[in-house]
Order: structure tokens, then C-alpha cells, then sequence
């Protein structure tokens, strides 16, 4: 069976079959079903890589390896979760009137699309479809982000849309510049741009002109990634946008053009001989995790302060990636996937408690545990799983990224432990108030789906107890490759 066909297939059409689908029990189920064939999809490609090494399909136009196999099967089992979520989630929106019919179809087509996008990027084998499919699930994600036609949800919508356009732009002239270094080698087809013939022919490419490259390519695809000072949009469109649109971009979004930038810094590391691609990324990270973490004291909207964490969780694994070890990869795929688990996790609980509170103002929430044990648990063991409390993931994961920095850049580690420290502070200092306290009169009990949340924040409990032996395997074949081993 071919899985890759299901895996951009499924996607591709109930997209368009839910763009014509107006009933929304049925359109939510259709979007169900196509999430979880691309996660079926996802575990045999994974199989088939893990088991066979590196994967060429049609004419080498896409590949697989051990690194973007496994953020396809990341993305898909969260695309799933967020899809069993975001049913009840949507309708209830139906029944308060905050959208009609045709955007609830509208909601259930982009976000499908969305995910197409994701899968196309993350498999193809030539840099300017990486690019298109960020471009594919941008569009996707601003008419997702504006759903609710408010004037607020709209300037967020453009403001999103403006500047990672701007963004995009910078990365496709560094993607033109990289061409401009290969075509001397690899002629002017679409071999110039193709990943495996680039990083096989990488140490004949120009190092000047790649260096140069890269720098558009940082501040482009950086934009995306939610890297400050290119970081505005993040918190406006998660503010704005349906919660289940919010799990995704912190989740998913943001991890495809990490991607590109690490596919990007390993041909620049194999034609430079070079660290100037990791020490750039680590710059960045390191602004990005402090700019976060003060910011987080200064919000007043749930959603926007847990954004403002996803951009410090992104500087920090853009700083991992930066190092570039082995030990360094292995803890940037740990804290990706725990990040994406935790932090949608908390998004599904969010959803629920503004729902119920009827807003998303930090000072009107309160008593969530007293009204809703579940919804009020949940926020608060998801706000201790991301702010790095052990026995969670990312407690491991954050403790591996300490090891790889003491090891290679020991001076980076205070600056570590600062932002993290305030950080934390900044999460802590909401979200007690907001889970404890005499409930409001306002506030609704609702119906909450509750079984994603367990099940994300239960995989980051096990990741931080004990990686399984298959799971340990995959990471450090995928952070070997990422080093600079055999693809």
C-alpha cells in the first residue's frame, strides 16, 4: 500500500469536499476521518523509513528520512487530536452564533488544507515547494485566524498575513540566492533546488554566497518560526483565532518552518565548514526565549500569554538546533515533540475555559477548578508540564538542552536559566489565581472533551518517566543525520 498517497491525499480531497459540505455533524466527522488516515499513513511511512533508511518517492520530487518522518507522525497524531477536538468545540461556537454554516465549512476545508500544506512541506524534496506549502498553510491559517469576522479578529488576520508575507518574501530571495550558488553546479533545473543533490554536492557550492543565503533565510523563515524581533503576529492571531486554530499553529505551524531553517543550516554547515548558520540560530533563539519571557508578565489574555511561551519554547529549540550536536538534535526533537503535546494540550484546556467564562481576559477567570474540576486541572497540570516541572517531557527535555549547551557553550547556560526562571515566574503569576478562587457569576458550565487533553498530557508524562527504546532510537538517528551524518 502506498501510504505516501493517502498521506497528501486525504488531506488534498476532504478539503475540497468539505469547501461544498454544509452540515456541520457530518463535516466535522469527515474532518475526523481524514486527520486519522494521514496519522495511519504516517506510522507506515515511519515503519518504512525506520526500517528501510531513507525513502525517494515519484522520481525523487519527495523524500523521507529519519528527521521529517518523524515530524509527519507528530503532525499527524496532533492534527487528529485537534480534529477530535475541535468538533465539539466548533459547534458549540454554531449554537452561541459566533459563526454560521458557511464558516464552520469554511473552518473544517482550511484546516484540512492546513494540514496539506504541512505534509507537503515536510516531504518534499525541493526547496521552493518547502516554501509554497508555507505559503499554502499561511493562507490556510489567516482565513482560519479571521473566522469569527470581528474587527479585532480581522486586523489580526492581516497583520498575520502582512508580515509573514514580508517574511516569505525574504526567504524566497534566499532561496533564489541559494539557487544562484548551485545552478554553477547543478545546472539550472530543479536539481539546483533539489535537498539530496544539494547536500551531496554541498562543499562545491560558494560558502560566501551560501552564508548570504542563509541570512535571508533566517530572517525569513524566522518570521515564521515566531522568532523575535519578527515574533508581532503570533500573539494577535492566537488572541483572535478558534482555539482549535491556536493548538495548531503553536503545535505545527511554527515546527514546519524550523524545518526548513535546519534543512537550510545543514547545507550551509556542509559548504561553509562553518558554525555562522548555528551561532545566527542560536542568536536568535537566545533574543527570542528572553523577549518572551518579560513579555509574559505583561499580558492580560490567556491566549496571548500562553503564544508568548510558544515563542519562548521556539527560541529555545532554535537555539538547540543552533548548537547542532548529536546530544543537541536529540533534546530539540524531544522538546519539539513535548512542546507540541503540552502546549496544544493547554490550548483544548484554554478553549474549554473560555467557553465557559464566556472570555478570555485572565482577571475574569477564576474558579475553574471549583466549576469544572476537569477544565481547571487541566490548566493547571499543563501550565506546570510547560513551564518544565519534572516528571513531564519537557523537564527532560529542557535538562538535555542544559547538557548540550554546558558542553559546547557553557556561557550560554546562565542566560538559560534566566529566561526560563522568568518565564515561569510570568506563567505562574496567572494562572493560580485563574484556577483557584470563588467562581463567577458568569460563568457556564459547558461540555468539555476532555480525552485529547488526557491524551497529550499522559504521552508528555510517559516522555518524561521514560522514552520508549523505539522512540529513543528514532531521535538519535534523526539527530545523527542532523549532525552531519549519512541521509
Amino acid at each position: 500500500m502506498n501510504w505516501f498517497v493517502f498521506l497528501l491525499g486525504a488531506p488534498l480531497l476532504a478539503a475540497a469536499w468539505l469547501a461544498f459540505d454544509a452540515h456541520p455533524h457530518r463535516s466535522a466527522w469527515v474532518n475526523k476521518i481524514a486527520a486519522a488516515l494521514t496519522f495511519i499513513a504516517s506510522i507506515g511511512l515511519a515503519v518504512q523509513v525506520l526500517r528501510h533508511g531513507r525513502l525517494m518517492v515519484w522520481d525523487g520530487w519527495f523524500f523521507m528520512d529519519a528527521f521529517n518522518v518523524f515530524l509527519v507522525a507528530l503532525t499527524a497524531f496532533v492534527a487528529t487530536t485537534t480534529a477530535i477536538f475541535s468538533g465539539p468545540y466548533m459547534r458549540h461556537e454554531l449554537e452561541k452564533g459566533k459563526i454560521d454554516g458557511n464558516r464552520l465549512r469554511l473552518y473544517h476545508s482550511m484546516y484540512q488544507l492546513f494540514v496539506f500544506g504541512m505534509f507537503l512541506g515536510q516531504t518534499s524534496n525541493n526547496l521552493a515547494i518547502i516554501w509554497l506549502s508555507l505559503e499554502i498553510a499561511t493562507l490556510a491559517t489567516v482565513l482560519l485566524v479571521s473566522l469569527y469576522r470581528t474587527p479585532g479578529s480581522i486586523a489580526a488576520a492581516w497583520k498575520y498575513l502582512i508580515i509573514c508575507g514580508v517574511g516569505i518574501s525574504l526567504a524566497l530571495f534566499g532561496t533564489a540566492t541559494l539557487f544562484f550558488a548551485s545552478s554553477d553546479v547543478l545546472g539550472h533545473g530543479e536539481a539546483a533546488l533539489t535537498w539530496t543533490r544539494l547536500y551531496a554536492s554541498a562543499d562545491q557550492l560558494n560558502p560566501t554566497v551560501m552564508r548570504l543565503a542563509f541570512v535571508f533565510l533566517m530572517v525569513g523563515y524566522g518570521t515564521k518560526v515566531g522568532l523575535a524581533p519578527m515574533h508581532t503576529w503570533l500573539p494577535d492571531a492566537h488572541a483572535e483565532g478558534p482555539t482549535p486554530v491556536s493548538a495548531v499553529l503553536s503545535g505545527l505551524l511554527l515546527n514546519l518552518a524550523l524545518y526548513a531553517l535546519v534543512r537550510c543550516k545543514m547545507l550551509v554547515d556542509a559548504s561553509t565548514g562553518t558554525h555562522f548558520a548555528g551561532n545566527l540560530m542560536m542568536g536568535f533563539g537566545l533574543l527570542s526565549l528572553l523577549v518572551a519571557a518579560f513579555s509574559l508578565h505583561k499580558q492580560h489574555d490567556i491566549k496571548r500569554m500562553f503564544s508568548f511561551s510558544s515563542i519562548e519554547h521556539m527560541g529555545l529549540m532554535t537555539f538547540t538546533f543552533g548548537i547542532g550536536t548529536p546530544v543537541a538534535n536529540f533534546a530539540a526533537m524531544l522538546h519539539m515533540t513535548t512542546h507540541s503535546l503540552v502546549k496544544s494540550g493547554i490550548f483544548f484546556t484554554v478553549g474549554h475555559a473560555t467557553q465557559m467564562m464566556g472570555t478570555q481576559v485572565m482577571s475574569d477567570i477564576r474558579g475553574l477548578i471549583n466549576h469544572q474540576p476537569g477544565i481547571g486541572w487541566g490548566l493547571l497540570i499543563g501550565t506546570c508540564a510547560i513551564a518544565g516541572f519534572p516528571p513531564f517531557g519537557v523537564f527532560t527535555s529542557e535538562f538535555l538542552i542544559f547538557s548540550a549547551a554546558l558542553q559546547s557553550y557553557p556561557w550560554t547556560v546562565s542566560v538559560l536559566l534566566i529566561g526560563l526562571l522568568i518565564a515561569v515566574a510570568g506563567l505562574f503569576r496567572f494562572v493560580p489565581d485563574m484556577t483557584y478562587g470563588k467562581v463567577p457569576e458568569h460563568a457556564k458550565l459547558v461540555h468539555a472533551n476532555m480525552l485529547p487533553i488526557y491524551i497529550h498530557f499522559s504521552l508528555a508524562l510517559l516522555l518524561g518517566i521514560s522514552i520508549p527504546g523505539f522512540l529513543a532510537g528514532w531521535y538519535h538517528q534523526a539527530a545523527a543525520l542532523i549532525a552531519g551524518g549519512a541521509t
